[in-house]
């Protein structure tokens, strides 16, 4: 029961249903979700060691604002981990890998021309997912996925019709380098891909000051 209440969480904090600096409290989740507040407290502590909530004794629980630094970390281990990904499935491409990149892909572009961002953000994940599975490293990918909160708030904030625009170009870049088995293109497409956060994080720090740590709202 923690481990959904913490699941439910962090999609609401990733996609701004809980904003940074709003305030919950036990008693209110418990009673959304119609759980006791054991598990609310368990999901809450969980949730503070991942970075995303500010648990004070005594006083409000806070969604923390979001960590710059944190957000730069992030894209680094997803870099590291990707490049090595996309490196493995490029050097032994099969025949339905194109297939079903492409058909993530297609989804993507349903989604987005639906103005559906919540659906695209899951199949932009998924496309991610996949090239993970495809190398046969899906514990791997997990590992991203547990270290790239920070980068989801912003990828998040950003997420228009433009910008998914230039993730699904850049997916289907992707998508040729590996049909085409060439390696080093393939490395270099994920590597301009993943660095767009920097660009992101510069405009959503610009556009939303309020959300953003500083050394006040840190601690």
């Amino acid at each position: 029961m923690a481990s959904r209440i913490v699941a439910l969480l962090r999609d609401d904090i990733v996609t701004m249903a809980l904003k940074p600096g709003d305030i919950i409290s036990e008693s209110d989740i418990a009673g959304r979700h119609g759980v006791s507040r054991q598990p609310v407290r368990e999901a809450f502590i969980r949730l503070s060691q991942q970075g995303l909530l500010m648990i004070r004794p005594k006083r409000a629980t806070v969604i923390k604002k979001i960590s710059a630094d944190g957000v730069r970390q992030s894209r680094f281990i997803r870099e590291s981990i990707e490049v090595e990904i996309v490196r493995r499935v490029a050097g032994n491409p099969h025949a339905d890998t194109v297939a079903l990149l492409t058909g993530v892909i297609a989804a993507q572009q349903a989604k987005s021309d639906a103005g559906d961002i919540r659906g695209f953000h899951g199949l932009d994940e998924e496309f991610h997912h996949q090239l993970a599975l495809l190398a046969g490293v899906e514990y791997a990918w997990q590992l991203v996925a547990d270290h790239k909160i920070q980068l989801d708030r912003v990828r998040y904030l950003t997420l228009g019709r433009a910008s998914s625009e230039y993730a699904i170009a850049e997916h289907k870049a992707i998508t040729a380098a590996v049909a085409a088995g060439d390696v080093v293109s393939a490395e270099k497409e994920i590597r301009k891909h993943l660095a767009r956060a920097e660009v992101l994080l510069s405009q959503t720090i610009a556009d939303f000051p309020d959300y953003f740590e500083t050394a006040d709202s840190a601690h």
